[in-house]
């Protein structure tokens, strides 16, 4: 009982919080529904972007994968710290110069208003089909799991089921589509605080557990027991080669970080370039750290449960009933609620934000004023979440689907990286390149990932099958040199989408130049120290890598 008091108490301290700080903001405009205003500081926006970036699928996935592959897996992690000081200084001046809302409305500038169309879609289809249902349902089985609802409540698993994604859902809902971005990042940046102090108590503890009491002895113990556990390089047959570390891997956390709208629509609320590069640059300092909560954890349970575990996702939540004192649960549910919540109202803001800005303001009612566009991209946001919560449930097996889901969104991630790329580094590509650029992009991964690579491993396999091959390490070197990792193939696609667009170019160039025009919406003056920073943070990235190698 006291563990639920304390969980209803902290979610309730929350949303009076976020109340209060955003009672003044002006909702009715689309800058204060979608952007907050443009009022957001440094903190404000350093513990929305981690929070957002933060969820279940990623706490819990990813230390099952630290407990069978060991700190590798942290690629996911530091590698986004250099990602976002690219953004700090490439991309947000340019996004702030033109006060934008979206990003794909740079593409309607920089190309023509169809382009944008097309963006926002993928954009629009990637956050409904794969991401909404997929947080409520990973969200909702951890609750559940959390605090044993079935037997709480007297019902089966499912219903115990439906019941915590209706919860979720409504609730994520009443932040996300009736208290706009600015209700979303202020909730985020008090969970973004609970979770660093939760996530970093299940270490703590995890360790003391390992050196009977001394957390020193414990670190000391682990990594002698385990260096297998420590070494960031790894192999082929690894979820992570090392390889893909100058390849796709940095392009998907630059597209992640730098142009997907989930995130970058906090840095675009800046109250200035200022603010949103500090808070880009305090975000990735902080990021660094994230394999602490998100990677740590799980090497240190493959050591305690001695690698017994049958399911490698049994592992955080595991570590957390094993190591954390009973009377901290609520605290630390209600802080994992918050992150949950956080990733679901922010995907659910910012498709809000897409849907009214490109879409119905663009096609649907071009004349509409700033409140009818808000109101309408409100109506849309509660269709998309009562089709989410509907969805969720039918979702099985979302533990194991954190790698599959970095390779599904290649479908999209990568065609618009490229545009958006090309779209500021030349100024004579025509509309008609970023067309074929957003088309040749997802069709050639859909054609690489779902048909010729399904064919390449197959076929390797029988061969190996057939020459009596047969232990599981083998056979898993086989499949993995059968094809291109996907990182790779991102990279190499990458590439030939920015050639094909160039050659277009050249072919039949734009007939003038684009020139990016200054709204003065926000001060564009750049913070004085954040080239020294980011270099100094993308410095101890590397730092971190020649340690562990």
């Amino acid at each position: 009982m006291i563990e639920i008091l304390s969980f209803i108490g902290f979610t309730l301290l929350v949303a009076v919080i976020s109340y209060f700080a955003t009672r003044k903001t002006d909702e009715s405009t689309s800058d204060g529904y979608f952007l907050g205003g443009r009022s957001l500081t440094a903190g404000v926006i350093a513990g929305s972007l981690l929070l957002t970036n933060l969820s279940t699928e990623q706490i819990v996935g990813l230390n099952g994968q630290a407990y069978t592959e060991g700190i590798l897996v942290m690629a996911w992690e530091t590698l986004a710290a250099i990602a976002m000081v690219v953004t700090a200084i490439f991309l947000l001046p340019r996004y702030l110069k033109e006060g934008l809302t979206t990003v794909p409305q740079f593409l309607a500038t920089r190309f023509d208003v169809s382009t944008k169309t097309i963006t926002s879609a993928l954009f629009l289809t990637g956050y409904v089909v794969v991401l909404l249902p997929i947080i409520l349902y990973s969200g909702s089985v951890a609750v559940s799991g959390m605090f044993n609802i079935p037997e709480l409540l007297n019902v089966s698993d499912t219903t115990a089921l439906w019941i915590c994604v209706w919860f979720i859902g409504v609730v994520g809902s009443i932040y996300a589509v009736f208290g706009g971005l600015k209700a979303v990042a202020v909730s985020d940046t008090i969970n973004a605080i609970g979770l660093l102090i939760g996530g970093l108590m299940i270490p703590v503890f995890g360790l003391m557990i390992i050196g009977d009491g001394n957390f020193f002895d414990g670190i000391s113990t682990l990594v002698k027991d385990n260096p297998e556990k420590f070494d960031s390089i790894g192999t082929v047959t690894n979820s992570v080669p090392f390889s893909t570390i100058f390849t796709g891997m940095m392009l998907v956390q630059l597209f992640y970080w730098g142009t997907n709208q989930q995130i970058i629509q906090r840095a675009l609320a800046a109250k200035n370039l200022k603010e949103g590069q500090k808070g880009l640059l305090l975000a990735s300092f902080i990021k660094i750290l994230g394999p602490l909560i998100v990677v740590l954890p799980g090497i240190i349970a493959w050591h305690i449960f001695e690698g017994n575990l049958d399911v490698a996702d049994q592992a955080y939540p595991r570590l957390v009933n094993r190591v954390l004192p009973a009377s901290l649960l609520g605290f630390f549910a209600a802080v994992l609620f918050g992150a949950i919540l956080s990733s679901f109202n922010s995907v659910l803001n910012s498709s809000v934000t897409l849907f009214g800005i490109d879409i119905y303001k663009q096609h649907i009612n071009k004349s509409a004023d700033e409140r009818t566009v808000v109101k309408y991209g409100k109506m849309f946001g509660v269709f998309l979440a009562l089709a989410a919560m509907f969805i969720a449930p039918f979702i099985a097996n979302a533990g194991s689907l954190f790698a599959y889901l970095q390779e599904v969104n290649g479908i999209y991630s990568i065609p618009i990286l490229t545009i958006i790329v090309v779209g500021y580094l030349t100024k004579r590509v025509p509309a008609i390149a970023a067309k074929i650029g957003l088309i040749s992009g997802s069709l050639l991964y859909i054609i690489s990932q779902f048909f010729m690579k399904p064919y390449f491993v197959d076929k390797a396999l029988a061969e190996a099958e057939a020459s009596g091959v047969s232990d599981a390490a083998t056979l898993a070197l086989v499949e993995a040199e059968a094809y291109p990792h996907f990182l790779h193939v991102m990279a190499i696609l990458f590439i030939t989408n920015i050639l094909i667009m160039l050659a277009i170019g050249k072919m039949k160039p734009r007939e003038t130049p684009y020139i990016q025009e200054y709204t003065r919406k926000v001060d564009i003056t750049p913070w004085r120290l954040v080239k020294p920073v980011g270099l100094g943070i993308c410095i101890v990235v590397i730092i971190i890598y020649i340690y562990f190698s």
